[in-house]
């Protein structure tokens, strides 16, 4: 999930005349009205792991979702080092803990760590980098047993509008209990996947797919 093309922070973060722009050259994306993005603050670019359809623009299971407080690609560890991480107890470089019953994969190949979950209810402002920014509203928990959370995008955009595609991000644990679902099973070519392609089948392995939004933004009183 290594997002060194982004444009950068600042130039992304552009409130003349009232709009959002993310690179010269690109149409005008959506974005929320000027009083909104008032009332946000410049971050460096966090990352969340969303669940749901890609054309909804709200829905419910936002507790599934999580947050990468950053970019967890070049913090990874490549596929053909997973015995040198394995012989560090689980801990890679950068001092994340792999854990062999949850792990994830990046498009690159690389074995990353995972993001916290849940999400934390509020608001925050997202992109595909591609041309739609707008405010993603995460609600706190419902008083049901299962703490179903539900989620909101503004301005009529999709979940789709706002993933970046070329992020791609698998989670993978053991399809049964005593399943082996280790990335010593994971094909080693065939990186970085495509947009739109899926992530590798491991043997033993359930997975599921994520979809990356970036978040640019964060309310300016959090």
């Amino acid at each position: 999930m290594n997002v060194r093309h982004l444009v950068s922070s600042s130039s992304r973060w552009a409130l003349s005349m009232g709009s959002l722009m993310l690179a010269a050259g690109q149409q005008q994306p959506v974005h929320p009205s000027s009083a909104d993005l008032s009332k946000f603050r410049r971050i460096e670019p966090q990352y969340i792991a969303a669940l749901g359809e890609p054309g909804a623009t709200s829905g419910s299971g936002a507790q599934s979702w999580g947050l990468w407080s950053q970019d967890p690609g070049p913090r990874g560890c490549k596929l053909d080092r997973y015995p040198e991480l394995k012989a560090a107890g689980g801990v890679a470089p950068s001092q994340w803990k792999f854990d062999a019953a949850d792990w994830w994969l990046e498009e690159h190949g690389l074995i990353m760590e995972k993001p916290t979950f849940p999400l934390p209810p509020g608001k925050y402002l997202v992109t595909g980098d591609r041309n739609v920014t707008t405010v993603l509203t995460i609600q706190p928990k419902g008083k049901g047993l299962d703490g179903n959370q539900r989620w909101e995008l503004a301005d009529g955009a999709t979940l789709f509008d706002v993933t970046h595609l070329e992020c791609r991000s698998a989670r993978y644990m053991p399809e049964k209990a005593n399943s082996s679902c280790s990335p010593e099973h994971v094909r080693t070519t065939g990186y970085p996947v495509k947009p739109g392609a899926d992530m590798p089948v491991v043997n033993g392995c359930r997975r599921q797919e994520y979809a990356v939004l970036i978040v640019v933004g964060l309310p300016a009183t959090h």
